[in-house]
């Protein structure tokens, strides 16, 4: 099969497309032949090395997070899934590799793709869409009446996660470029702010919950919006004590991560704050709920551009200019 190869660690490195063997089949693994992938910014942090401490692939390794395709081959103990079945997942950490024409997945990251979904669009939801699930759904339990602010509105994440805090009832609010407000109004968030304009710490207040996505500073500012009993969930860092426990580090590991967060973390408890740090995790019953979801039109996926396969590497560069609208896909087969 044809496969992107990450051959070493290297700031803005290159991708080299390589013939590999097919995927072997696990007993619990079901065979997917790949029609469509999606591109993340966890895949750039991957390939740059940015995650080897607490995720040590060994180059060369196939890089992706998304796919969505047919299944062609079920092991042994596969129940859920039958050959033919169209299925999408994100493929659990240490078995990544979307940016290929097949893929071996355990069957408990897959879920059947959504009836209402073509292969390009069903491709660029799994990550995203559990992403904001874990933030909004099981580690901030979201109830009708809060009030979420979500960064980044027309990012990948941002497009699914302002959907499904409405859709749970929340009042939201976002920030994004004065040239994608409509779209994040089209989604549903009650209040737009210009980044480039405004300062969101001065804007909102009495927030229960706040979903971070971007650097430092923003994440220290977001500590002024919420009130107290609120909630700071970040996914772009830092990590906290209770991650490192999650992936049982070793305790140097388990120390340097407590030490990032530490200044974070003392500011929210002194504000009576939670703070947490979410690395979102395969899941394909929560992807299963998701699809639901989307077949009730309660969420709609939104695909920015779709590049060919033979292209993935402009697809990535194109991701990291910071200028998508939701999500970036990659058409593997028909």
């Amino acid at each position: 099969m044809k496969a992107f190869v990450v051959d070493k660690y290297k700031k803005k490195g290159a991708l080299r497309l390589a013939s590999l063997p097919e995927p072997e089949l696990q007993d619990n693994d079901v065979l997917v032949r790949i029609q469509a992938t999606a591109v993340n910014l966890l895949d750039s942090k991957v390939r740059d090395g940015e995650f080897k401490l607490i995720l040590p692939y060994r180059p060369p390794f196939v890089l992706g997070h998304d796919v969505a395709g047919t299944v062609v081959k079920a092991g042994s103990r596969v129940r859920r899934f039958k050959v033919g079945d169209q299925v999408y997942a994100r493929p659990r950490d240490h078995r990544i590799g979307t940016f290929a024409e097949f893929i071996a997945i355990d069957q408990s990251d897959v879920a059947l793709k959504p009836n209402n979904l073509s292969m390009t669009e069903a491709a660029s939801i799994p990550l995203v869409g559990l992403t904001a699930w874990q933030a909004l759904v099981e580690v901030g339990k979201v109830k009708p009446g809060q009030k979420v602010f979500i960064q980044a509105g027309s990012g990948g994440v941002g497009t699914f996660a302002i959907q499904l805090a409405k859709h749970l009832g929340a009042t939201v609010a976002t920030t994004t470029s004065a040239g994608n407000a409509e779209l994040a109004r089209s989604l549903g968030a009650d209040v737009v702010i210009d980044y480039k304009t405004q300062d969101f710490e001065k804007v909102l207040s009495g927030y229960d919950l706040v979903l971070n996505s971007q650097d430092p500073k923003t994440l220290e500012k977001s500590l002024s919006v919420l009130k107290p009993g609120g909630q700071l969930i970040s996914i772009s860092g830092p990590p906290d004590p209770a991650f490192a426990g999650e992936l049982g580090l070793n305790l140097f590991l388990k120390l340097v991560l407590r030490l990032l967060s530490r200044g974070v973390r003392k500011k929210a408890k002194r504000l009576g704050i939670r703070y947490s740090f979410l690395f979102m995790r395969a899941e394909g019953q929560q992807l299963g709920q998701i699809t639901s979801l989307i077949e009730s039109g309660a969420i709609r996926p939104v695909v920015d551009k779709v590049f060919p396969f033979e292209k993935t590497g402009d697809a990535l560069a194109y991701v990291e200019t910071g200028r998508a609208k939701g999500k970036v896909v990659i058409t593997v087969a028909d």
